[in-house]
């Protein structure tokens, strides 16, 4: 499948060409792809450890599109990327996806006003798409048994720069100002693009066929327009003429492009594919990481509240507790993800994406605690993180079984799409409950207690129904050696 690959297996074994055991060229491989993760991770998080400085610099208190824009942008970018990727190759998809978000960290560090921020985090937004092509990379380049741990490693390896990262940040933020968290993400993509054509085979696996691009921009389209009724909503009224023309044109978008897809031979994303195990899992993703990730804007708000302005929570500290709190949870995602991986060869991937989903009910919950107590803040957003790796390689892991071969970046997009969207809803969802319940102390408007309680409410009732959906998707195919063995094959290592 790749040229110059490891290939110790027999000729016409299903895994020919792929590495079967450690070699230091797979070390050298995976760290080039762990640098693609890290520029997804700087650009998702980096910008809500600064969040309250981007608020005062643009003079807006829409939080959600400073922070998920780009997340938002990941959406839109995954279909057309994942198609693009089965078409013309993962690595050059890669590399223009890693070149696109450089630009876009330039257009932020330079952005006058928001709305040429916004656009800037739009197409940093390439690079969160980016990450599900790291992940079918992996298994183009491994076998099964091998791939499962490694697509952990590679989805959260990026933990390992993001313990010291988050002080960093916080140190050079209080110097700089908020530009330097877009400087570092315009450097980490220069040098992925450089690992990557390195390091990285050309994939001769390629599947003629079309780009739907119609489909894609009526999907990112709808979606934009309904997000953006969400983020209106709280300031021009949910009933206000601007708001509901943004609501029914997304509405109309995207019915118009779920109709379309429905007939189309080659739409951008083929919802006929969906078995039920799938769609279960979709559901547990869309539920569960999205509820842990939303969390993130919550943390930040009640680590820059200090106790003694009596809001009703705050955690704030010495310097470092800001950058503690975002580097710990990476340790989750580092250890989270392997671990994931390599329990999933054993018992099968819905049983890690179950205690995936299960983790994260106990973290989102424990949050109400953590409002005001930071040794509570700090192990809840352990859990959350350990939650987010187990639900993010157990999906890809998911995907890597009941996607065929010539469908993996596709279908390794619709992962990245349904964690993406559900992320995006959830913080403007939350950002809409915040805005609502303002409170003004001492002539300044600030969250108030209400709101931030009740947004963990919000998302520890969605990491509830993921907990369940989970158990179902349990139950339906169980947890035996021979689930294990029908599925993944155990070559010698």
């Amino acid at each position: 499948m790749y040229t110059n690959s490891i290939d110790d297996s027999p000729p016409g074994s299903p895994d020919a060409g792929k590495h079967t055991r450690w070699s230091a060229r797979l070390l050298s491989q995976l760290g080039a792809l762990i640098v693609v993760n890290a520029l997804a991770d700087t650009v998702i998080l980096a910008p809500t450890q600064v969040l309250p400085q981007m608020l005062e610099h643009f003079g807006t208190d829409q939080a959600a599109w400073l922070t998920s824009s780009a997340m938002l942008a990941g959406a839109m970018w995954a279909p057309l990327i994942g198609k693009c990727a089965d078409i013309h190759g993962k690595r050059r998809m890669l590399v223009i996806s890693l070149l696109i978000a450089c630009v876009g960290s330039l257009v932020c560090l330079v952005a006058p006003d928001i709305r040429v921020f916004v656009l800037g985090r739009l197409m940093q937004g390439a690079a969160v798409a980016a990450m599900f092509l790291s992940m079918a990379i992996v298994r183009d380049l491994c076998a099964p048994r091998i791939a499962m741990p490694l697509v952990g490693i590679v989805g959260t390896g990026a933990g390992i720069l993001g313990m010291a990262t988050p002080f960093l940040y916080e140190m050079l933020a209080a110097e700089f100002g908020y530009p330097v968290v877009f400087v570092a993400a315009a450097l980490i993509a220069v040098i992925a693009v450089i690992g990557v054509r390195a390091l990285i085979p050309r994939s001769t696996n390629r599947t003629p066929g079309t780009v739907d691009v119609t489909g894609a921009v009526l999907l990112g389209g709808g979606l934009a327009a309904v997000l953006s009724y969400i983020s209106l909503g709280p300031e021009f009224g949910w009933l206000a003429g601007g708001p509901l023309l943004a609501l029914g044109g997304g509405v109309a978008a995207l019915a118009r492009w779920f109709l379309v897809s429905s007939r189309k031979p080659e739409p951008v994303i083929d919802i006929r594919n969906l078995n039920p195990p799938l769609v279960l899992t979709l559901l547990v993703l869309v539920l569960g990481t999205g509820a842990v990730r939303a969390i993130d804007p919550i943390i930040s708000i009640v680590a820059h509240a200090s106790p003694d302005e009596q809001l009703g929570y705050g955690i704030a500290g010495p310097t470092g507790t800001v950058g503690l709190l975002f580097a710990l949870p990476g340790v989750g995602m580092l250890l989270a993800g392997p671990l994931a991986g390599w329990i999933a060869t054993r018992v099968g991937p819905p049983a890690t994406l179950a205690a995936g989903a299960a983790i994260g009910t106990v973290g989102t919950i424990g949050m109400f605690l953590g409002a005001s107590n930071f040794s509570a803040a700090l192990f809840f957003s352990f859990l959350m993180a350990l939650s987010a790796g187990a639900l993010m390689t157990s999906g890809f892991n998911m995907v890597a079984i009941h996607a065929r071969e010539e469908q993996q970046a596709v279908m390794s997009s619709l992962v990245m799409v349904m964690m993406a969207i559900s992320s995006v809803v959830m913080t403007f969802v939350i950002s809409a409950v915040l805005s609502a319940t303002d409170t003004v102390v001492a002539g300044e408007t600030v969250q108030s207690a209400t709101g931030v309680v009740g947004s963990i409410g919000v998302l520890a009732g969605f990491c509830v129904l993921a907990a369940v959906a989970a158990g179902v998707l349990v139950r339906r195919l169980g947890i035996t050696s021979a689930y294990r063995s029908s599925l993944l094959p155990r070559p010698e290592l």
